[in-house]
């Protein structure tokens, strides 16, 4: 019992299934670098306030080094038994320097700790993610640029529906807008967090002279946390970070859902690059897209975090609670499987191979360019309404006959208003309905080219 930090109070060590089930090495041990850096920060604050000599700093430093150093190279002697990361560190400077690496835990709980440990680890994911996010939006500005010229048209949909033609540009910069929320919603969570708990102590703070704006300004926080029973009892900075990972995941599922579907023979608008799909153990001719299924999957996964942490936190009283512990484990695995779907897709993207002529046709096929004679009636200045049912029978009528739009002549259209004229045959064809969508934010060339400039500017591409 010598060992542990809390042996003193008890005569007999815990029952092994209980110690394996209250440890939390195998997964906090991820936050070995920021214990290490807060370790050395806190010294450095003790010596300040004249509680550890020169000699004790100079010695912590160079253990918590030699320590780095063994982590590094796979040596650092890991024990189960010491419950956590903090602790293992901690057992080990003793190893290494005798009693000054005891005076270390000075004015400071392993519930201060490990908050602030958490939020430099997550301040520094956040910033990865964001480096990503990034990338992933300078891929869909570059994919929008590519197939603007010449046009590359596909139906839009509504209730999964032929609804109206879109360019594939307009597309594409509909998820990067998608993905622009998701970075400010980091950018938010990660000035949020970024508060010091340290120096909170267990709970109520600490009789020590120590000096908290010291510390948090040495680990790069904008201010130490105001109230020590907050400091140490709050995970709603993990919450929040798991919530904009949460909304992002399902941004991701939603595009690769998208092309899931576009890449079926039924749609056959675009093609999966080898290097991420698979085939059948007994069907040749498959080409399954299993990394995109994936990541529409793994949405559950982040969400199922989510929901995880929001019930650990339900409920619980001030001040720390061991319930908190399993605030890593559905943290972490989040944040890898968004980091790595955001690699994934990154990748990918570039390496499609879209089908122009087939989308072409879909979006010329069918009644998708009917809103296009409605609003060329309600422009001549027939209540939009009316014109409305006046396309819709004219609709009816094409679908029993068999005929598509395209096949109607300008007979065919008085017939069914006196307002239509020449001009209204132009609507008819793609080439030039997919101009009319001019407004702010809409599909026409030249309002996706106008964005797609802005965009540009966003993310450093011009």
């Amino acid at each position: 019992m010598a060992h542990r930090t809390w042996g003193g109070r008890f005569a007999e060590g815990p029952d092994a299934l209980a110690a394996r089930f209250n440890a939390s090495l195998p997964f906090d041990r991820a936050l070995w670098r920021e214990d290490l850096w807060q370790n050395r920060v806190h010294a450095r604050m003790l010596k300040e306030a004249g509680l550890l000599t020169e000699e004790e700093l100079e010695a912590i430093l160079k253990g918590l080094d030699q320590i780095e150093r063994e982590i590094e190279a796979g040596t650092f002697p890991w024990q189960e038994e010491l419950e956590d990361v903090h602790m293992n560190l901690e057992a080990r400077l003793i190893e290494l320097i005798g009693p000054p690496g005891g005076k270390l835990h000075t004015a400071r709980s392993r519930n201060d700790q490990v908050a602030t440990d958490l939020r430099l680890f997550l301040r520094a994911a956040l910033d990865e993610l964001l480096a990503l996010l990034l990338e992933l939006r300078r891929v869909l500005v570059k994919e929008a640029e590519r197939h603007l010229e010449p046009l590359y048209v596909l139906p839009g949909y509504t209730h999964l529906q032929r609804a109206q033609p879109v360019l594939l540009a307009h597309w594409f910069l509909a998820y990067y807008e998608m993905l622009k929320r998701d970075a400010g919603r980091l950018e938010d969570a990660r000035e949020r967090l970024n508060e010091s708990p340290l120096g909170a102590a267990a709970l109520a703070g600490t009789g020590f002279p120590i000096d908290r704006h010291l510390t948090a300004r040495e680990l790069g926080f904008r201010a130490p946390m105001r109230n020590s029973l907050d400091a140490v009892a709050s995970r709603d900075f993990a919450l929040e970070v798991l919530s904009a990972f949460n909304i992002g995941q399902l941004h991701l599922s939603r595009l690769a859902e998208e092309l899931i579907l576009y890449s079926t023979e039924e749609f056959g608008f675009v093609e999966i690059p080898d290097a991420f799909a698979t085939g059948s153990s007994i069907m040749p001719q498959k080409k399954n897209p299993d990394i995109l299924e994936l990541i529409r999957a793994k949405s559950g996964r982040v969400l199922g975090a989510l929901v995880a942490l929001s019930t650990v936190l339900k409920g619980l009283p001030l001040a720390y609670n061991k319930d908190l512990q399993e605030d890593k484990e559905p943290l972490l695995d989040a944040l890898a499987t968004y980091r790595d779907s955001l690699r994934l897709l990154t990748a990918m993207l570039p390496g499609l191979r879209w089908n122009r002529e087939r989308m072409w046709q879909a979006a010329e096929g069918g009644f998708a360019l009917a809103t296009e004679l409605a609003d060329y009636l309600a422009q001549k200045g027939l209540p939009f309404r009316e014109a409305h049912h006046v396309v819709g029978r004219l609709v009816r009528k094409l679908s029993e006959e068999g005929r598509a739009l395209k096949d109607l002549t300008l007979q065919d259209l008085k017939a069914h208003h006196p307002l239509f004229a020449e001009d209204a045959l132009p609507l008819l064809r793609l080439e030039s309905a997919i101009h009319q969508r001019r407004s702010y934010g809409g599909t026409a060339p030249e309002a996706v080219r106008e964005r797609l400039l802005e965009a540009k500017k966003e993310v450093g591409l011009a």
